[in-house]
Protein backbone atom coordinates (compact mmCIF):
# COMPACT_ATOMS: atom_id res chain seq x y z
CA UNK A 1 0.00 0.00 0.00
CA UNK A 2 1.24 3.26 -1.47
CA UNK A 3 1.14 5.82 2.37
CA UNK A 4 0.04 9.23 2.16
CA UNK A 5 -0.22 11.75 3.97
CA UNK A 6 -4.09 11.47 4.50
CA UNK A 7 -3.23 7.84 5.38
CA UNK A 8 -5.17 6.96 8.21
CA UNK A 9 -3.64 5.48 11.45
CA UNK A 10 -5.81 2.72 12.42
CA UNK A 11 -5.88 1.47 16.15
CA UNK A 12 -3.35 -1.16 16.12
CA UNK A 13 -0.85 1.88 15.41
CA UNK A 14 -1.78 2.44 19.24
CA UNK A 15 0.54 -0.69 19.91
CA UNK A 16 4.04 -1.29 18.87
CA UNK A 17 4.64 -2.29 15.76
CA UNK A 18 7.14 -5.33 14.70
CA UNK A 19 8.57 -3.01 11.62
CA UNK A 20 11.89 -4.45 9.66
CA UNK A 21 14.79 -6.57 11.14
CA UNK A 22 16.96 -3.61 10.95
CA UNK A 23 19.05 -3.13 13.99
CA UNK A 24 18.35 0.36 14.32
CA UNK A 25 14.34 0.07 14.68
CA UNK A 26 13.36 2.30 17.40
CA UNK A 27 9.74 3.68 18.11
CA UNK A 28 8.55 6.58 20.53
CA UNK A 29 6.33 7.62 22.70
CA UNK A 30 6.16 11.64 23.84
CA UNK A 31 4.25 13.24 26.36
CA UNK A 32 4.11 16.69 27.22
CA UNK A 33 2.16 19.18 29.28
CA UNK A 34 3.04 22.47 30.77
CA UNK A 35 1.95 24.97 34.01
CA UNK A 36 2.08 28.45 32.41
CA UNK A 37 1.88 29.93 36.10
CA UNK A 38 4.57 28.09 37.38
CA UNK A 39 6.96 28.76 34.00
CA UNK A 40 6.72 24.47 33.83
CA UNK A 41 7.11 22.48 31.52
CA UNK A 42 7.20 18.59 31.32
CA UNK A 43 8.29 15.31 29.06
CA UNK A 44 8.21 12.13 29.64
CA UNK A 45 9.23 9.96 26.14
CA UNK A 46 10.34 6.50 26.10
CA UNK A 47 11.90 5.73 22.92
CA UNK A 48 12.27 1.08 22.10
CA UNK A 49 14.99 -0.20 20.24
CA UNK A 50 12.99 -2.74 18.82
CA UNK A 51 15.26 -5.25 18.06
CA UNK A 52 17.61 -5.19 20.73
CA UNK A 53 14.47 -5.46 23.47
CA UNK A 54 15.75 -2.41 25.03
CA UNK A 55 14.48 0.83 25.94
CA UNK A 56 15.51 4.68 27.29
CA UNK A 57 13.35 6.37 28.96
CA UNK A 58 13.27 9.82 30.70
CA UNK A 59 11.04 12.43 32.42
CA UNK A 60 11.66 15.84 33.61
CA UNK A 61 9.86 19.12 34.38
CA UNK A 62 11.37 22.28 34.18
CA UNK A 63 10.68 26.02 35.13
CA UNK A 64 12.75 29.26 35.36
CA UNK A 65 14.96 28.11 38.35
CA UNK A 66 17.70 26.53 36.21
CA UNK A 67 18.17 24.68 32.86
CA UNK A 68 20.31 21.79 33.41
CA UNK A 69 19.82 18.34 34.62
CA UNK A 70 21.26 19.16 37.96
CA UNK A 71 19.03 22.12 38.51
CA UNK A 72 15.79 20.78 37.20
CA UNK A 73 12.29 20.22 38.99
CA UNK A 74 13.02 16.60 38.15
CA UNK A 75 15.11 14.88 36.05
CA UNK A 76 14.94 10.92 35.55
CA UNK A 77 17.02 9.41 32.39
CA UNK A 78 16.87 5.77 32.31
CA UNK A 79 18.99 4.18 29.22
CA UNK A 80 18.90 0.45 27.93
CA UNK A 81 16.69 -0.93 30.00
CA UNK A 82 15.45 -4.30 29.44
CA UNK A 83 12.24 -4.62 28.45
CA UNK A 84 9.87 -7.87 28.51
CA UNK A 85 8.99 -9.89 25.36
CA UNK A 86 6.25 -8.61 23.31
CA UNK A 87 5.74 -5.18 25.48
CA UNK A 88 1.89 -3.61 24.91
CA UNK A 89 2.16 0.24 24.79
CA UNK A 90 -1.24 0.08 25.05
CA UNK A 91 -1.25 -0.82 28.62
CA UNK A 92 2.76 -0.28 29.65
CA UNK A 93 5.01 0.90 32.90
CA UNK A 94 7.82 1.63 31.15
CA UNK A 95 10.87 -1.18 33.21
CA UNK A 96 13.06 -0.03 36.43
CA UNK A 97 10.64 2.47 37.19
CA UNK A 98 9.41 4.28 34.78
CA UNK A 99 6.44 6.09 33.53
CA UNK A 100 2.63 4.10 32.33
CA UNK A 101 0.88 4.80 29.89
CA UNK A 102 -2.77 3.39 29.12
CA UNK A 103 -5.00 3.57 26.03
CA UNK A 104 -8.44 4.51 27.14
CA UNK A 105 -10.54 5.10 23.67
CA UNK A 106 -7.84 4.23 20.22
CA UNK A 107 -5.98 6.86 18.86
CA UNK A 108 -7.64 9.26 21.23
CA UNK A 109 -7.25 9.27 24.76
CA UNK A 110 -5.19 8.07 27.09
CA UNK A 111 -4.15 7.97 30.80
CA UNK A 112 0.05 8.73 31.87
CA UNK A 113 1.62 8.46 35.36
CA UNK A 114 4.95 8.34 36.87
CA UNK A 115 5.78 8.30 40.74
CA UNK A 116 8.97 8.90 42.42
CA UNK A 117 7.93 8.47 46.40
CA UNK A 118 11.27 9.05 47.90
CA UNK A 119 11.28 12.83 45.93
CA UNK A 120 8.18 13.41 46.76
CA UNK A 121 7.56 13.44 42.94
CA UNK A 122 4.36 12.37 40.97
CA UNK A 123 2.17 12.73 37.81
CA UNK A 124 -0.94 11.59 36.86
CA UNK A 125 -3.01 12.84 33.74
CA UNK A 126 -5.36 12.26 30.95
CA UNK A 127 -4.84 13.27 27.61
CA UNK A 128 -7.94 13.83 25.54
CA UNK A 129 -6.69 14.39 22.08
CA UNK A 130 -9.04 16.91 20.59
CA UNK A 131 -8.31 15.55 16.84
CA UNK A 132 -7.02 12.65 15.17
CA UNK A 133 -3.43 11.94 14.97
CA UNK A 134 -2.49 14.07 12.25
CA UNK A 135 0.23 11.91 9.65
CA UNK A 136 3.39 14.13 8.45
CA UNK A 137 3.79 13.97 4.99
CA UNK A 138 6.28 10.74 3.73
CA UNK A 139 9.16 11.75 1.93
CA UNK A 140 9.31 15.44 3.68
CA UNK A 141 12.09 16.13 6.74
CA UNK A 142 12.43 15.14 9.68
CA UNK A 143 10.17 12.34 9.45
CA UNK A 144 11.47 10.88 5.63
CA UNK A 145 10.08 7.87 5.66
CA UNK A 146 9.33 6.70 9.28
CA UNK A 147 5.46 7.50 10.18
CA UNK A 148 4.99 10.13 12.46
CA UNK A 149 2.19 12.00 13.66
CA UNK A 150 1.31 14.42 16.63
CA UNK A 151 -1.82 15.26 18.45
CA UNK A 152 -3.24 18.11 20.24
CA UNK A 153 -5.03 17.07 23.98
CA UNK A 154 -6.55 18.52 26.52
CA UNK A 155 -4.27 17.81 29.50
CA UNK A 156 -5.71 18.09 32.67
CA UNK A 157 -4.56 16.16 36.02
CA UNK A 158 -1.67 16.90 38.89
CA UNK A 159 1.65 17.24 39.63
CA UNK A 160 3.23 16.51 43.10
CA UNK A 161 6.30 18.47 43.11
CA UNK A 162 8.56 18.31 46.56
CA UNK A 163 4.91 17.52 48.20
CA UNK A 164 3.08 20.02 46.79
CA UNK A 165 0.21 19.03 44.25
CA UNK A 166 -0.11 21.60 41.66
CA UNK A 167 -2.83 21.39 38.93
CA UNK A 168 -2.57 20.43 35.38
CA UNK A 169 -5.25 21.69 33.09
CA UNK A 170 -3.78 22.96 29.41
CA UNK A 171 -3.78 21.88 25.62
CA UNK A 172 -0.13 20.41 24.61
CA UNK A 173 0.94 17.96 21.89
CA UNK A 174 2.09 13.87 22.44
CA UNK A 175 3.75 11.98 19.36
CA UNK A 176 4.96 9.38 17.87
CA UNK A 177 7.34 7.58 15.09
CA UNK A 178 8.77 4.42 14.29
CA UNK A 179 11.02 3.24 11.73
CA UNK A 180 15.12 2.73 11.76
CA UNK A 181 16.43 5.71 13.63
CA UNK A 182 20.19 6.79 14.20
CA UNK A 183 23.75 5.07 12.94
CA UNK A 184 23.09 5.28 9.53
CA UNK A 185 20.02 6.28 9.19
CA UNK A 186 21.12 9.81 11.38
CA UNK A 187 24.08 10.64 8.68
CA UNK A 188 23.63 12.46 5.51
CA UNK A 189 25.01 10.41 2.59
CA UNK A 190 25.25 13.36 0.16
CA UNK A 191 28.68 14.26 -1.48
CA UNK A 192 29.36 17.58 0.35
CA UNK A 193 28.72 16.23 3.82
CA UNK A 194 30.75 13.22 3.25
CA UNK A 195 33.55 15.42 2.20
CA UNK A 196 32.87 17.60 5.26
CA UNK A 197 31.52 20.70 3.60
CA UNK A 198 28.57 22.94 4.92
CA UNK A 199 27.28 25.24 2.48
CA UNK A 200 24.66 28.00 2.87
CA UNK A 201 22.02 28.13 0.01
CA UNK A 202 21.83 32.09 0.57
CA UNK A 203 25.04 33.10 2.34
CA UNK A 204 25.00 36.68 3.90
CA UNK A 205 23.00 38.46 6.47
CA UNK A 206 24.69 38.52 10.44
CA UNK A 207 27.25 35.61 10.98
CA UNK A 208 25.60 33.97 13.21
CA UNK A 209 22.25 33.13 11.13
CA UNK A 210 24.47 32.10 8.35
CA UNK A 211 26.15 29.79 10.12
CA UNK A 212 22.89 28.44 11.93
CA UNK A 213 22.16 27.70 8.48
CA UNK A 214 24.77 25.24 7.23
CA UNK A 215 23.59 22.64 5.36
CA UNK A 216 24.72 18.59 7.11
CA UNK A 217 24.55 19.71 10.29
CA UNK A 218 21.43 17.71 11.70
CA UNK A 219 19.45 20.93 12.76
CA UNK A 220 16.02 20.59 13.37
CA UNK A 221 13.80 23.12 15.00
CA UNK A 222 10.27 22.28 16.26
CA UNK A 223 7.41 24.64 17.70
CA UNK A 224 3.88 24.99 18.72
CA UNK A 225 1.64 27.08 20.62
CA UNK A 226 -2.28 26.79 21.51
CA UNK A 227 -5.04 28.24 23.02
CA UNK A 228 -7.62 25.63 24.28
CA UNK A 229 -9.03 23.35 21.10
CA UNK A 230 -10.18 26.47 19.21
CA UNK A 231 -6.85 28.37 17.58
CA UNK A 232 -2.88 26.99 17.63
CA UNK A 233 -0.15 26.49 15.30
CA UNK A 234 2.03 23.67 14.79
CA UNK A 235 5.19 23.01 12.32
CA UNK A 236 8.85 22.22 11.90
CA UNK A 237 11.54 24.76 11.24
CA UNK A 238 14.08 24.09 8.26
CA UNK A 239 16.79 26.55 8.96
CA UNK A 240 18.96 24.61 6.58
CA UNK A 241 16.60 26.14 3.93
CA UNK A 242 16.65 29.88 5.39
CA UNK A 243 17.17 33.29 3.68
CA UNK A 244 19.92 35.61 4.89
CA UNK A 245 17.15 38.08 6.53
CA UNK A 246 16.90 35.22 8.98
CA UNK A 247 13.68 33.94 7.90
CA UNK A 248 13.37 29.78 7.55
CA UNK A 249 10.15 28.04 6.30
CA UNK A 250 8.07 25.31 8.12
CA UNK A 251 8.06 22.18 5.92
CA UNK A 252 5.01 20.26 7.58
CA UNK A 253 2.04 21.14 10.28
CA UNK A 254 -0.79 22.55 11.04
CA UNK A 255 -3.17 25.53 11.58
CA UNK A 256 -5.96 25.65 14.02
CA UNK A 257 -8.29 28.43 13.57
CA UNK A 258 -12.07 28.14 14.48
CA UNK A 259 -11.76 24.36 16.02
CA UNK A 260 -10.50 23.43 12.06
CA UNK A 261 -7.03 21.96 11.36
CA UNK A 262 -5.45 22.37 7.71
CA UNK A 263 -1.76 21.64 7.13
CA UNK A 264 0.48 24.52 6.35
CA UNK A 265 1.79 25.65 3.01
CA UNK A 266 5.48 25.17 3.17
CA UNK A 267 5.90 27.54 0.47
CA UNK A 268 4.28 30.35 2.80
CA UNK A 269 4.96 30.04 6.25
CA UNK A 270 7.98 30.72 7.91
CA UNK A 271 9.76 32.09 11.53
CA UNK A 272 12.31 33.76 12.50
CA UNK A 273 14.28 33.34 15.85
CA UNK A 274 16.34 35.93 18.10
CA UNK A 275 18.57 34.26 20.58
CA UNK A 276 20.19 35.10 23.27
CA UNK A 277 23.81 36.58 23.10
CA UNK A 278 24.53 34.79 26.47
CA UNK A 279 23.36 31.57 26.16
CA UNK A 280 22.68 31.11 22.54
CA UNK A 281 19.18 29.41 22.99
CA UNK A 282 16.07 30.86 21.17
CA UNK A 283 14.25 33.64 23.23
CA UNK A 284 11.87 35.71 20.60
CA UNK A 285 10.32 34.50 18.06
CA UNK A 286 8.13 35.61 14.62
CA UNK A 287 5.99 32.98 13.13
CA UNK A 288 3.90 33.12 10.13
CA UNK A 289 1.65 30.58 9.25
CA UNK A 290 -0.80 30.15 6.37
CA UNK A 291 -2.77 27.18 5.80
CA UNK A 292 -3.05 25.38 2.12
CA UNK A 293 -6.91 26.81 2.70
CA UNK A 294 -5.21 30.43 2.57
CA UNK A 295 -6.12 31.02 6.14
CA UNK A 296 -3.16 33.03 7.96
CA UNK A 297 -1.87 33.68 11.81
CA UNK A 298 1.03 35.85 12.64
CA UNK A 299 2.27 34.94 16.09
CA UNK A 300 5.03 36.69 18.03
CA UNK A 301 6.29 34.58 21.03
CA UNK A 302 8.93 34.27 23.86
CA UNK A 303 10.58 32.05 25.99
CA UNK A 304 9.89 32.27 29.58
CA UNK A 305 12.10 29.12 30.52
CA UNK A 306 14.42 26.29 29.20
CA UNK A 307 15.61 22.69 29.78
CA UNK A 308 19.22 22.08 28.36
CA UNK A 309 20.06 18.08 28.58
CA UNK A 310 22.92 17.74 26.47
CA UNK A 311 24.86 21.01 26.70
CA UNK A 312 23.71 21.89 23.19
CA UNK A 313 19.76 21.64 22.16
CA UNK A 314 17.18 22.50 24.46
CA UNK A 315 13.00 22.66 25.13
CA UNK A 316 11.78 26.01 25.88
CA UNK A 317 8.28 26.55 27.28
CA UNK A 318 6.92 29.70 24.80
CA UNK A 319 4.38 32.46 25.25
CA UNK A 320 2.71 33.47 22.31
CA UNK A 321 0.25 35.86 21.23
CA UNK A 322 -1.91 35.67 18.65
CA UNK A 323 -5.58 37.45 17.65
CA UNK A 324 -5.40 39.24 20.73
CA UNK A 325 -4.76 35.57 22.62
CA UNK A 326 -2.27 33.92 24.81
CA UNK A 327 -1.21 30.66 23.97
CA UNK A 328 1.40 28.46 25.32
CA UNK A 329 3.85 25.76 23.82
CA UNK A 330 7.58 24.56 23.32
CA UNK A 331 10.33 25.55 21.13
CA UNK A 332 12.23 22.17 20.83
CA UNK A 333 15.84 23.12 19.38
CA UNK A 334 18.23 20.47 17.76
CA UNK A 335 22.17 20.74 17.55
CA UNK A 336 25.07 19.01 16.98
CA UNK A 337 27.20 20.14 19.50
CA UNK A 338 30.42 21.28 17.38
CA UNK A 339 27.88 23.55 15.31
CA UNK A 340 26.30 24.67 18.27
CA UNK A 341 29.43 25.93 19.80
CA UNK A 342 30.51 27.24 16.31
CA UNK A 343 27.04 29.44 16.38
CA UNK A 344 27.66 30.80 19.95
CA UNK A 345 31.02 31.98 19.23
CA UNK A 346 29.50 34.09 16.35
CA UNK A 347 26.51 35.07 18.66
CA UNK A 348 29.55 36.63 21.22
CA UNK A 349 31.94 38.09 18.96
CA UNK A 350 32.99 41.91 20.20
CA UNK A 351 35.50 42.61 16.88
Amino acid sequence: MTVTEDTPFVPEDDAYHRGSPDPYEFETTWWSFNIPERRIGCWLHAGHHTNRGEATWRVFVWDDEGADPGRLACYRNMPDVPMPPDPDLRDITFPAGGFSVKMLRPLMDYQVGYRDAEAGFAIEFEHRSVHPPHRFTPGRPPAMHNPHFDQLGHVTGELTLRGERIPIDCHSVRDRTWGPRGGPHGQSQKPAYLRGEHRVTEPGGVRWREIERERGRGRIQYIFGHTGAHTGFLGFVRPQDGDAAGWSPMNVGWLLRDGRFERLDPARSRMRNYRDPATGWSAHMQVEVIDVAGRRLEAEGFAVSHMCEHGAGWNALMRWEYDGMIGWGEDQDGWQFPHFRKMLGALRAVR
